[in-house]
């Protein structure tokens, strides 16, 4: 206001209503804030899922003297937060250390297949049955059809183990497609082991592949 109009400071606090004194107060920092804000920082990062309340208790229990108002001040000021807490995963381990999702070893120990879902200009629905290896993430076969069955994935799965050989197991999810009563008993007279991916853990699901080379 007096830079831009060249009123008095008077003039210009009683004009917006503001009390001088505002305008002339410089704040004095306390002798150990540089201390307690170094002290605020360590626990933040010691603790990273504690929030400013707990690291008050802990800064009390240290021998410091001091509010939780004070400390969320600092806290605020640079800039910690408590990181948003990850939703959680099932486990991939048992209490034993033995491992449920078996990772592949070599090249052609576990193929995965599913299948995606898409959708042409006019459209039409198109599912595509996609089969990969999941050591060397290659794309062993694509699929394409309006529908596919039972039979035709037992079909494709046939013709890919005349060219490359009986894989020691086939992943899946537990879809109808794939946990059919044809299917397992085929892949049991092939001699490939199924394993089935546990709903709701998209994480377990094969490598994703592109269909480019």
């Amino acid at each position: 206001m007096k830079e831009l109009f060249g009123v008095s400071e008077r003039r210009a606090c009683r004009v917006l209503g503001h009390p001088r004194s505002t305008q002339r107060y410089k704040p004095s920092p306390a002798d150990d804030e540089k201390a307690l804000t170094e002290e605020i920082v360590e626990l933040a990062g010691q603790f990273g899922r504690y929030g400013y309340r707990r690291i008050t208790a802990l800064l009390r229990h240290r021998g410091w003297h001091v509010n939780h108002k004070r400390v969320e001040r600092i806290w605020r000021r640079e800039g910690l937060k408590v990181p948003a807490k990850q939703p959680k995963r099932g486990r991939l381990w048992f209490n034993d250390g033995s491992c449920v999702r078996l990772r592949s070893a070599w090249k052609d120990h576990v193929w995965a297949y599913d299948f995606v879902y898409l959708r042409l200009h006019d459209g039409t629905g198109v599912r595509l049955l996609t089969v990969i290896d999941e050591y060397s993430r290659e794309c062993l076969a694509i699929r394409a059809a309006r529908s596919i069955r039972s039979a035709d994935v037992i079909e494709e799965l046939a013709e890919l183990m005349v060219t490359r050989g009986v894989p020691d197991h086939i992943r899946s999810d537990n879809g109808p497609e794939f946990a059919a009563q044809a299917v397992r008993e085929w892949l049991g007279r092939v001699g490939a082991r199924t394993l089935y991916i546990e709903p709701g853990s998209p994480w377990e699901n094969g490598v994703r592949v592109s269909t480019g080379s």
